[in-house]
This record gives structure tokens, C-alpha cells and sequence, in this order.
């Protein structure tokens, strides 16, 4: 088992397999709210949010989000935790706590060992478990590509929610991971070296980031996963129209990342992203190199917070959008 190199059944890993953000915003172009269903949706499609949320009364809102990809590590176990690690940010980053989950598996089963699926189970079953959150079974199918994820059901309070367009100019931006996960996962799915410190990132749960979000009274966020910081750093000034500058000299990464860029080790998914933002950053100065790690597809990110969090990197502030003014600004 332990010999099965997971990341070798799949054409991509971990959210650098994403739909490319701006073929996704094409394709669910006017799917919104639906005619005659119940009020109170208070995040929705509208500027694509982490989760949809829906007021219940005024004290509680239930928050709804689903996410899944193919092997992101070999380790089965890991890419468990990974998977519902990520799944669980989405609640996160809206604000809310996440309650009951159901597994969703896809999986080879006349290819790979089905012992091989339970211990990716087991993975997702343990992190959930570390966020006390309920897994309540699922849905498998027999696929040629193993895919696993989550589907989560939280609760957040309607008043004190995180959102893409509650960003406002003057607040710093924090952002609570170091960058690198995705150039670092693209060299280990190529030669099959284990990097502890991405695993160790992509496990660790943006619950403690969140709460000390919401503490310093912050009103805006999202987490960084598939798009990259500048996709979804993108997408929050675009949906406060505010321009967002980033200290590029601020922004942490994990050990290795650097190199791994330099030896050519960039998902498509990373290169996707990059060419989307380009057209509304002003990237001054800021070499190739540098601008593919701020693109870097990532796996279960840190969150990226309008506002000061302890324990976050400040990465940058929130300026008033100019007139026909770029939407990002790296220095």
C-alpha cells in the first residue's frame, strides 16, 4: 500500500485541478438566486464566496459548501486530512463553524486497493473529528480518477459574517499560511520527495485564523486555495471596489517554494491563474518568478483577511480604487 503512488492516477492535484476562474465565472453567469425559492440567502453566487450562507433567524445562518479533488500527496492518509481540511475552510472563511460533513469518494476499485480508500476516509474522519464536526457517511462511485472531498454544513451568526465585498480601503490585508503549497505539491506529484512543511500547512484548519478574524472585528475574507493569492485577492477588491496593493517582500513562503519554481516545477492551474489576474495588476517591477508564486494554485491556503489578525502576516492594505485604476498593485 504504502508503495502506490496516488498522485500518479491523476492529470492534476489538489485545487490546481480546478475549472480556471475565468471559464468558471462564464459558466455560471446568471445561475443566482432562484425565482420563488425561500428568502433570507445572504451569501450566494453572487461574487462567488467560499460558501453560501442562508439565514435561519436573526441569531443563525446555516452555511452550505462542497469541495473535492484528486490526489494532492501519495499518502492516502495525508491527502484525507488534506481534502477535508480544505473542505472545512469554506465555512472558515465566511465566518461560521462547521457541523456535519458527508464524505464524497470517487474511486478506481478494480485499479487501487479499496484499503487504500478507507485510509483516506480515516484521514478525512480525523481532521473533521479535530474540528468537531460530525461525518455522517456520503456518496461514492466507481471513477477511473480517485476524488475525494466534503460536503459541510455550519452555522454562523447573520451579523458577523465574512464576505468577498465587505473589504473597505484604509484596513491592512493579513494573510494567516505561507504561500509555496502548490509549486511544492507540482514537484512531489513529478519526483515523488515529501515535503512534511506543505502537509504540515495543509492540515493545519483555519478555525483559530477565523475566530481571530472575527475578534478584531473583521468583516471581509476568504481563503487561499485553487486561484491563488491573486485570484482570490482578485476577486475581494473587485467585489468591494477597492484596490488591494501588495508588499510582495511581506508575503511568507514555505522552505523549498522558491527553488521549486527557479527547477520549472508550476501547475497549469498556477500559470491559468496568473494570466487571469494580469490584465488588472500593476506588477511594476516584480520578475516572473515572483508573480507565479503569488498565482501559486494552493491546497487548503491560509485565509486572506481585510484587517489585522494576530499571529497573521500583513501582506499589504486596501486603497481607494482610482479611476480606471488596476485592481491590484504588487510593489
Amino acid at each position: 500500500m504504502t508503495s502506490v503512488r496516488l498522485t500518479g492516477y491523476a492529470h492534476g492535484g489538489g485545487c490546481a485541478c480546478k475549472i480556471p476562474p475565468g471559464e468558471l465565472e462564464a459558466m455560471v453567469a446568471g445561475l443566482g438566486a432562484v425565482p420563488g425559492a425561500a428568502d433570507g440567502l445572504l451569501i450566494g453566487l453572487d461574487d462567488g464566496d467560499d460558501a453560501a450562507v442562508l439565514s435561519i433567524d436573526g441569531d443563525r445562518a446555516v452555511v452550505s459548501t462542497v469541495d473535492f479533488f484528486t490526489p494532492v500527496v501519495d499518502d492516502p492518509y495525508d491527502w484525507g486530512r488534506i481534502a477535508a481540511a480544505n473542505a472545512l475552510s469554506d465555512v472558515y472563511a465566511v465566518g461560521g463553524r462547521p457541523l456535519m460533513a458527508v464524505n464524497l469518494l470517487g474511486w478506481p476499485r478494480d485499479t487501487l486497493p479499496m484499503e487504500l480508500a478507507r485510509e483516506v476516509l480515516r484521514g478525512g474522519h480525523d481532521v473533521a473529528a479535530r474540528a468537531g464536526c460530525h461525518v455522517t457517511g456520503g456518496h461514492s462511485i466507481d471513477d477511473p480518477e480517485p476524488k475525494y472531498g466534503m460536503a459541510v454544513t455550519g452555522l454562523a451568526d447573520p451579523g458577523r459574517l465574512l464576505r468577498l465585498d465587505a473589504a473597505r480601503p484604509g484596513l491592512p490585508l493579513s494573510l494567516s499560511k505561507p504561500l509555496g503549497i502548490g509549486v511544492l505539491n507540482t514537484r512531489h506529484k513529478a519526483t515523488g520527495e515529501p515535503f512534511p512543511q506543505a502537509v504540515a500547512a495543509m492540515t493545519t484548519l483555519n478555525e483559530d485564523a477565523a475566530r481571530l478574524a472575527l475578534e478584531a472585528g473583521a468583516r471581509a475574507a476568504t481563503d487561499v486555495t485553487g486561484f491563488g493569492l491573486l485570484g482570490h485577492l482578485y476577486k475581494m477588491a473587485r467585489a468591494s471596489g477597492v484596490t488591494a496593493v501588495v508588499n510582495a517582500a511581506a508575503v511568507p513562503y514555505l522552505e523549498g517554494a522558491r527553488e521549486a519554481v527557479r527547477d520549472g516545477f508550476v501547475s497549469g492551474g498556477t500559470r491559468r491563474n496568473l494570466s487571469w489576474v494580469a490584465p488588472h495588476t500593476d506588477f511594476g517591477r516584480i520578475a516572473e518568478p515572483e508573480r507565479l508564486l503569488l498565482a501559486d494554485a494552493q491546497t487548503s491556503g491560509g485565509l486572506l483577511v481585510a484587517g489585522e489578525v494576530p499571529g497573521a502576516a500583513v501582506i499589504g492594505e486596501l486603497v481607494e480604487r482610482a479611476p480606471d485604476g488596476p485592481v491590484i498593485v504588487v510593489r
